[in-house]
């Protein structure tokens, strides 16, 4: 059979399969989810961390880039599992968490101000005060939405991987993208009006950690309003 028939029966398939949907008891994995018309759905709060010009630092040094990269991925990663979080995607130099029942919303937030510490006062003096001939320009930034999603497989046989269809994922990753001077940390106001206070006040005297501000570009997913924090927290 042509490329083309495969393309249009398969397609079509797609279009007139019915769909079997399932409310998720887990945080699914690949081969949890068939690949025909399968959803797994869940109410999840999903967290995106970002390192920013990474594509920049690679046409300067590749090797640099290499191993900013690497550790920027692997302390998000630690930091994430540390609190519950699982991993489901990473996309070149940001990675993606999910956190499930519970006080999963207290525990992204936390997350959050967590791997600003790590980026912050571990990432960033071990690069500059070992490269110190070289001028690197390190940032990050991290988003975290909560929302009822649908994890769908697709792709192929032997090519496929599990895609999540819903407003968090989606808005997690352009909060991570977002960047103000001395801000690495968003979230949600609905994230917020479910975080416990443990990830909302610190310090001594305790105080909000979170600054109310516009969201002007996310208004259009019913994000008008998020937090921001330029607070840090130890791993």
């Amino acid at each position: 059979m042509a490329l083309i028939d495969d393309l249009r029966s398969e397609t079509d398939a797609i279009v007139r399969g019915a769909w079997k949907r399932r409310d998720g008891e887990v945080i699914p994995e690949s081969q949890d989810v068939a690949l025909v018309n399968e959803g797994v759905d869940l109410e999840a709060t999903f967290l995106y961390a970002d390192l920013a010009d990474s594509t920049e630092l690679a046409l300067q040094n590749e090797t640099i880039a290499a191993e900013v990269v690497k550790a920027y991925l692997m302390g998000t990663t630690r930091i994430i599992r540390s609190l519950g979080g699982e991993i489901r995607s990473f996309d070149g130099d940001r990675v993606m968490g999910i956190f499930f029942k519970g006080a999963k919303n207290t525990a992204a937030a936390e997350a959050a101000l967590k791997i600003s510490y790590f980026f912050s006062k571990i990432l960033s003096p071990a690069f500059t005060g070992f490269y110190k001939a070289r001028t690197l320009s390190l940032s990050q930034g991290v988003g975290v939405d909560t929302s009822k999603v649908m994890a769908v497989r697709t792709g192929i046989r032997n090519n496929n991987d599990l895609v999540w269809i819903g407003r968090a994922p989606n808005v997690a990753a352009k909060l991570s993208a977002i960047r103000e001077p001395g801000y690495s940390s968003y979230l949600s106001q609905t994230v917020f009006n479910g975080m416990l206070d443990d990830s909302k006040f610190g310090g001594d005297p305790r105080r909000l950690m979170w600054e109310t501000r516009s969201w002007e570009k996310g208004k259009a997913y019913g994000v008008g309003t998020v937090h921001r924090s330029n607070w840090t927290w130890t791993p």
